[in-house]
């Protein structure tokens, strides 16, 4: 696969009571890395991902992120094939930019550009 699965992201509005209970459910390390977002911790066979403080208007959700190599490129090809951007490339930090898209079923799915951790 040239275009792995790198992250996933579950959000809802709060984010104190999603920590508790994914820990809880299935013995996750998680720790909170910046006020709204929660880091989990990957384990051997599995992978990491992270927990987020819903803002505003937005509904609970579950994404998935795919690592690419240019984030515009990508959005141009998904546009051709009927997927639409919500989110345009956005810096997380100097190591990550992200972007949104909504496949042609509507789902909502992330792409990541990263050259390091997302978060240290």
């Amino acid at each position: 696969m040239t275009n792995p699965v790198v992250h996933w992201e579950i959000g809802g509005p709060d984010l104190a009571a999603l920590s508790d209970f994914y820990g809880k459910a299935f013995g996750w390390a998680i720790r909170e890395e910046e006020p709204g977002y929660a880091m989990v911790q990957a384990v051997v066979g599995g992978l990491g991902g992270g927990l987020m403080q819903a803002r505003g208007e937005m509904e609970p959700y579950v994404t998935i992120y795919v690592q690419v190599d240019d984030l515009d490129v990508a959005l141009h090809t998904i546009g051709e094939l009927g997927g639409a951007t919500l989110v345009p490339p956005t810096r997380i930090n100097d190591k990550a930019t992200f972007a949104l898209f909504r496949d042609p079923a509507g789902n909502t799915v992330g792409l990541l550009r990263a050259t390091g951790p997302i978060l240290d």
